[in-house]
């Protein structure tokens, strides 16, 4: 079958090449994908960022996100037969949804929210289990908090957004002039031109930010929540939560709280408190996300629709930040734009 794998860590390593079929264990589904998307962990996967912890072997497929058709169910699956129309997250070295099929196991796995065609619904899984899990799990957002999200209009922003309006938070987000309208009809409140205001200058006293921007953009965040508030970074720097997730040998735990020092202490000296945010693959979350999709509550944004065989052309595009909101899908459907 075709594919785009990452023979070599770098930016030129990807390549679209013949690979054989998934081979199905007992609890995997076996799903011939219609569409996937681009994150940007994909890049970070294919330069090697995480190879330390996440040791992939090369030729390896990539691709975070996957919506598809089961064509094949394992011995010890209960809950899928074939013919249905599923989407998944793959868990951490299983990813491979830049292919024309892909092995999931099936705790990955949930049905198709109904109300969203395959494509759309391949714009869902990382951003969503992403906001979920920092919104619901790691922060428990209640109704009348106030929520900082940044990049309102990207991918994990976009649904963040309406992720914490659902919960009943007061919403700010950055974006840039042309993205007013789009955060606002995602729900947000308070909306930050970055292009011509500091957001730590006019934004105080909010229980949580969810960071996608890191650097400066993460230390200023931290000013502007009140004591006892929460930042979480989906981009860094990584803590030893992290290593811990991975099951990495405790020094690795070590290595990433040297690399997170600052910001910890930051945080700390202002009374607040800073985590770093590696979601994970989860289908019973993706079913519950399914249901809020079909309510109405959440909705995908997507950007552009790129076919199959322009899978590289895909990731440069967004890559070089072309990206106006949203998510940037691949389908195999030829000729959809």
């Amino acid at each position: 079958m075709k594919a785009y794998v990452v023979e070599k860590y770098g930016k030129d390593g990807a390549r679209a090449a013949e690979v054989p079929e998934p081979t199905v264990g007992d609890r995997d589904v076996l799903v011939r994908v219609s569409a996937t998307s681009i994150n940007p962990l994909d890049k970070m996967v294919r330069n090697g960022e995480f190879k330390q912890l996440l040791k992939y072997k090369a030729p390896f497929v990539l691709g975070h996100d996957v919506a598809g058709v089961v064509t094949r169910v394992g011995s010890a699956v209960r809950g899928f037969e074939v013919g249905d129309e599923v989407y998944a997250r793959p868990r951490d070295l299983r990813i491979g949804g830049f292919a024309e099929s892909i092995a999931i196991d099936q705790d990955d796995v949930a049905p198709k929210p109904a109300s969203l065609t395959l494509q759309e619904a391949a714009a869902v899984p990382l951003v969503a289990l992403a906001a979920w899990q920092a919104l619901v799990e790691r922060a428990a957002v209640k109704p009348g908090q106030k929520v900082l999200i940044h990049a309102g209009a990207g991918g994990l922003g976009s649904t963040a957004v309406q992720l914490a309006k659902h919960l009943g938070a007061t919403v700010a987000t950055t974006a840039g002039t042309d993205s007013e309208k789009l955060v606002r009809s995602l729900g947000a409140d308070v909306v930050v031109d970055y292009t011509k205001e500091d957001f730590s200058k006019v934004l105080s006293g909010y229980d949580l930010v969810l960071d996608s921007v890191g650097g400066a953009n993460l230390e200023r965040s931290l000013t502007v929540l009140k004591p006892g508030g929460l930042a979480i970074s989906v981009v860094g720097p990584p803590d030893a939560g992290f290593a811990k997730q991975l099951g990495a040998p405790s020094f690795m735990g070590l290595i990433m709280n040297t690399l997170s020092r600052k910001v910890r202490k930051q945080a700390k000296s202002l009374g607040i408190r800073y985590q770093f945010l590696f979601m994970q693959a989860n289908g019973s979350q993706l079913r519950k996300l399914a249901a809020l999709y079909d309510s109405g509550k959440l909705r995908p944004v997507i950007d552009r629709t790129f076919p199959f065989d322009q899978t590289l052309e895909a990731m440069a595009y967004v890559e070089q930040g072309r990206t106006k909101a949203g998510k940037v899908v691949v389908s195999m459907v030829p000729d959809n734009d």
